[in-house]
């Protein structure tokens, strides 16, 4: 995933692009406002990040210009506490602000709570996932096997869409915590281990057998889906 930084703080976006860098994202620079919209205009991006109080041209105009042509996501970054500024960023278009100064980590989460709303939404379209022989709906949160319906608390039925979406894919507590819980939880992650053993005994209770979560030692927790 490519994230735009239009940011002319040379500090700032050097913080931001080595986070951004180590967690796997490309990032791209733009340090004046009058050149946002011109790279905007010819680079494919995937993400915004965008400073409020920039040369030649503000972010809310920016970003009011980018909504008239795109809803790639954009999270708005000001020096501002002024509730009247962040309403502003909001209603010219933009997904989420973050004011500064701010953690790099917490830019990080907020990133990935937007990605995750959007893949659900996306998911949503489809109105259904299968995963072996359980069948998600996911407008209403049911799990269905061979005509009957699973009872899976919230937690333990947003798990399950995240295993069917990624098969086979190993995650670490901190993956599910942040992916189901959000990043704004500070609870133990031994809850994951908890819901993990629950939705494990309500599969096995309702007959599945083509679904296992396995425990990768050392590392999480995968389902394996088998003929």
């Amino acid at each position: 995933m490519k994230i735009l930084i239009i940011e002319d703080n040379q500090q700032i976006v050097k913080v931001l692009t080595r986070y951004l860098n180590e967690a796997d994202y490309e990032t791209a620079v733009v340090y004046d406002g009058k050149d946002a919209l011109p790279y905007f205009d010819s680079h494919s991006v995937d993400f915004i990040l965008l400073d409020i109080m920039l040369p030649h041209v503000n972010g809310f105009d920016i970003c009011q210009q980018i909504r008239e042509k795109s809803t790639v996501p954009i999270i708005m970054i000001t020096a501002k506490s002024e509730d009247a500024d962040r309403i502003l960023g909001l209603e010219v278009g933009a997904d989420d602000y973050i004011i500064k100064p701010f953690s790099p980590k917490e830019v990080l989460y907020r990133i990935k709570a937007i990605m995750r709303r959007i893949d659900f939404e996306k998911g949503t379209l489809t109105k259904s996932l299968n995963l072996g022989s359980i069948r998600l709906l996911l407008e209403n949160r049911q799990a269905i096997v061979d005509n009957q319906e699973i009872k899976l608390t919230k937690k333990e039925f947003e798990l399950l869409v995240l295993f069917a979406k990624y098969p086979n894919k190993v995650f670490t507590r901190d993956n599910l915590l942040d992916a189901v819980w959000g990043y704004d939880y500070y609870g133990d992650s031994r809850t994951v281990d908890s819901h993990i053993k629950r939705l494990r005994a309500k599969l096995k209770n309702a007959g599945v057998e083509d679904c296992q979560i396995e425990t990768v030692w050392g590392a999480g927790y995968r389902i394996e889906v088998t003929p």
